[in-house]
């Protein structure tokens, strides 16, 4: 019987493809200073960040310390899904909610509550002060603060709150900005304005600090209403979870799969798009035909087979693409449709972070890079008198026996024996997310001061790679002497 396949010997005509070590930006003429240079992106269609930087949907990576602080440096954290449905919905919520303008769960006072009961209440809070509100009408009466309860002002702690509390109460309403409500406790010297409604009654509250603090990060990732920014991951068939996250408030959603180039993963995934108000970003991929695959529906494309520094797909399954090629695949099909690309994994460098950007990415996710900071999950552990925090990848056995399997579209069951295609490991403490942050944007930076282009769009125009050879890999590294003193950017253990 003839065969009409492919000759075996066909197979070994193979393309080359390429990941970060094998190129190097092309240096251009250039008048950008690193500092001028504007890494502002997309992520997805709707949801725009200061810094194309996103922490990976890891167990030991990101939960809401690091979500918090990843939109706070202008960023955005993805949570991961080892966890049940109500806690990944608190999760996003105390996201949303962390940096909020107006307080809504207010600490209040009671006009027939005593003075001693009011100040042991707000101690207990922890707040130093709080609106007298009329429990009938929900109406501010006034407001009390400590300095209305020293001892020199002669109020007994027997004496109701009322004789105590400060009655011409200074409030605003809902739509106040920050930047009103901070000239109003200016002009009249407090440090807290009740906001109400059009009949007086409280509705929430705005603090001096809360205000100031908001200001610290005037390049924080925020919504339209001024929450900060998250995401969250889902599993492919996790059509109920995805609606929960929305309901909670995620701004991003992304379909957290190993492998998303497969029908039932996408099918399912345009079900949950249909089902959500939120951008749905679906991953990974790595080939041009993935992309075709999703773009019609997708608000953005993930891409990453392998690559990461705990993922061993590559050399369990024997497949995979190289991150450069990959990317490069997936970015011109993705440019054709305005879908953003998110480049997941294998980033060692900020220089591999921008060119990532290079090869056509919009932003780039970092698992391990970020795992030894203090806002990542896992616990520190102690090896040679140096401290280093737990990292383990999605597809270890750790991972899969707590909910990960599905990623890799095997089912969780305490009787299998997993086939894992990644391991549990640790890296090394790094201290802070910002100064972490801050080296690898700064460096990304630099990257696109040496190709002379000012925004993230003009350098994915800009930018040319040459092929580095094995020595000229070499040459790139420190060489031929011994270092006494790491720079913070820098370590030869990457």
């Amino acid at each position: 019987m003839a065969n009409d396949s492919e000759p075996f010997s066909e197979k070994l005509r193979v393309p080359e493809a390429l990941t970060f070590d094998d190129v190097l930006l092309r240096p251009k003429e250039s008048r950008v200073e690193p500092d001028e240079a504007d890494t502002a992106t997309r992520v997805s269609k709707n949801v725009e960040l200061n810094v194309p930087v996103l922490t990976a949907a890891m167990d030991t990576v990101t939960e809401s310390d690091m979500a918090i602080a990843m939109a706070r440096q202008g960023g955005l954290g993805v949570l991961h899904r080892n966890m049940d449905t109500d806690e990944m919905a608190t999760e996003i919520e105390r996201v949303k909610r962390y940096d909020e303008l107006i307080i809504r769960d207010v600490v209040t006072a009671h006009p027939e509550q005593t003075v001693r009961e009011v100040d042991r209440m707000m101690d207990r809070k922890g707040v130093s002060g709080a609106p007298v509100v009329d429990d009938e009408t929900g109406k501010v009466l006034g407001i009390i603060s400590g300095t209305d309860i020293r001892p020199y002002l002669e109020v007994g702690e027997s004496d109701a709150v009322t004789e105590a509390m400060t009655d011409e109460v200074i409030t605003a309403s809902e739509d106040v900005t920050p930047r009103a409500a901070l000239e109003l406790m200016y002009d009249h010297k407090i440090e807290r304005v009740p906001i109400v409604d059009e009949e007086n009654r409280l509705v929430g509250l705005i603090t001096m600090g809360g205000v100031l603090k908001r200001r610290e990060y005037d390049n924080a990732a925020r919504d339209e209403d001024g929450h900060l920014r998250v995401g969250a991951a889902v599993g492919p068939f996790e059509v109920d979870r995805a609606a929960a996250a929305g309901e909670a408030g995620v701004d991003v959603l992304f379909i957290d799969c190993a492998h998303a180039h497969n029908a039932n993963v996408i099918d399912s995934a345009r079900e949950i798009k249909a089902t959500v108000d939120a951008d749905v970003v679906v991953g990974n991929i790595g080939t041009s035909e993935a992309a075709e695959a999703v773009v019609d529906f997708a608000d953005g494309v993930k891409v990453g087979i392998g690559p990461g520094s705990i993922c061993t797909t590559r050399v369990v399954t024997g497949a995979g693409m190289p991150q450069i090629t990959a990317v490069s695949q997936v970015a011109d099909v993705a440019s054709q449709h305005d879908v953003p690309v998110i480049a997941d994994g294998g980033i060692r460098y900020s220089g591999d972070a921008i060119k990532a950007i290079a090869a056509g990415a919009d932003a780039v996710m970092l698992g391990s890079y970020f795992a030894g900071t203090d806002e990542a999950p896992g616990r520190v552990i102690q090896m040679n008198g140096k401290k280093y925090k737990q990292y383990r990848g999605m597809g270890s056995v750790g991972a899969m026996s707590e909910g990960g399997g599905e990623r890799y579209l095997k089912e969780d069951d305490e009787d299998e024996d997993y086939v894992p295609e990644g391991v549990e490991a640790a890296t090394p403490y790094k201290g802070s997310l910002a100064s972490e942050l801050h080296q690898l944007v700064g460096g990304m930076q630099s990257g696109m001061g040496y190709v002379g282009a000012e925004t993230i769009p003009e350098f994915k125009q800009r930018s040319e790679f040459v092929r580095v050879s094995s020595a000229g890999h070499q040459e790139s590294h420190p060489h031929d002497v011994m270092i006494t003193d790491e720079a913070p950017n820098y370590s030869p253990d990457s």
